[in-house]
């Protein structure tokens, strides 16, 4: 049988991957020791040159259906890691045959959650890892995405500016819809209940955390969590005709959440005295598009968030509020931002992204000044975090990728 890769951008040295070896199998000089998520699968990190990837043995039909699937949720722009490529056709040197494999590429800064807990994570911070799921489930959703394996285990996280933001990593059970019904959502959240639950009950099992965890409050939050950002973003919302300003406080919600509105449906009754508004969504990323316009920088919305309060900041105790805000945002990236980026010392920039650090450093500040009694230099406060605490963090990317 002879091998075939199809790949969305191939990269030639897949090709030297010891293909005819099973996954496990496969030597320390090509795996890469990475924190994996628990899976049914076998799956391993490579890495080839600068490029890092995800391998997963799986039978063909399976790779091929999620490749596809992985490829449609990237057009749609939602937060899952991208596909590069399916093996099949492998066979061992005695002529076995071997499974297909799918390769995504790695998703930089990205952690399983059995990682963020060995971390510093505890028992408090499980409600900020619900509500990570309950945004990217809801986000699914909204782009008609129905999940059909919610857990834990499916996703990867990155920190958001003291938050967290979820990618989904395995897509082998989901399915595109045009809309996704109540029923559907009502099944991906009892199944993410369940799979949820044996997760936080296993993790609290195995003593990585320092206290019990209580898994119905928890699983109480993720449906409560779920129910209230699902109804903010689609609900329906009747008020009286000389109440019109709610419909710009309705859009200042939800840019606050982080979403953008594409169009609002809006309808009077026949006397003109009752006023219904129902959003259509775009997506969450109003802050992160504001900041990438501004700056160019890629970061999750939370970061954004931060960032853009410094910037307005910055603005307003320079009193540039007349001044063009692109080239205010230069200003402040070539004042302020950058220099603090060029103080961290070459061994530490995999630590955290650059907009986590600078998340980290404006908290810190908060405690200095707390401390000083006045507002504490922002490259000072840099010095002293990069110093006492970034350079005893543990890396959470791999040195040179890209």
């Amino acid at each position: 049988m002879a091998m075939r890769i199809v790949a969305s951008r191939p990269d030639p040295a897949i090709l030297g991957l010891p293909w005819d070896t099973p996954l496990e199998e496969w030597p320390d000089d090509i795996v890469v020791p990475l924190p994996r998520g628990l899976s049914r699968h076998v799956v391993r990190i490579v890495r080839l040159g600068s490029n890092v990837y995800a391998v997963k043995e799986t039978n063909d039909a399976i790779a091929f259906r999620e490749y596809r699937m992985l490829r449609d949720l990237q057009r749609l722009g939602l937060p899952a890691v991208v596909p590069q490529g399916v093996v099949t056709g492998r066979e061992a040197e005695d002529g076995e045959e071997l499974p297909a494999a799918l390769l995504t590429r790695h998703l930089r800064f990205s952690l399983p959650y059995r990682s963020l807990f060995s971390r510093g994570m505890d028992v408090e911070h499980v409600p900020t890892l619900i509500d990570a799921i309950v945004v990217l489930l809801v986000r699914l959703h909204l782009a008609g995405f129905y999940w059909g394996d919610v857990s834990l285990s499916n996703v990867l996280f990155r920190r958001d500016a003291g938050a967290l933001a979820a990618y989904l990593v395995d897509a082998e059970t989901g399915e595109l819809h045009e809309t996704v019904g109540d029923r559907l959502r009502e099944y991906d959240i009892t199944v993410g209940c369940e799979n949820i639950f044996a997760e936080l009950m296993d993790l609290s099992a195995s003593g990585a955390v320092k206290r019990p965890i209580d898994g119905f409050a928890i699983i109480g939050h993720l449906r409560e969590r779920y129910d209230a950002l699902w109804s903010e973003l689609t609900g329906l919302e009747e008020f009286r005709a000389d109440e019109m300003w709610r419909i710009e406080r309705r859009v200042e919600r939800l840019n606050d959440l982080g979403f953008d509105v594409d169009e609002l449906d809006i309808v009077t009754d026949l006397d003109g005295d009752t006023v219904r508004i129902q959003p259509k969504v775009v997506d969450l990323g109003h802050h992160a598009r504001e900041i990438q316009a501004l700056t160019g920088m890629t970061v999750e919305d939370n970061q954004a968030r931060r960032l853009l309060n410094d910037l307005n900041s910055y603005t307003a105790h320079h009193d540039l509020g007349r001044e063009d805000r692109h080239l205010v945002a230069s200003r402040w990236m070539h004042e302020v931002f950058e220099p603090i980026m060029a103080m961290i010392p070459p061994d530490a920039t995999g630590k955290l992204e650059p907009a986590e650090i600078f998340h980290e450093i404006l908290e810190h500040r908060w405690y200095l000044s707390e401390q000083a009694g006045h507002e504490v230099d922002i490259h000072e406060t840099a010095r002293d975090y990069i110093e006492r605490f970034l350079t005893t963090r543990p890396d959470e990317a791999i040195a040179g990728q890209e």
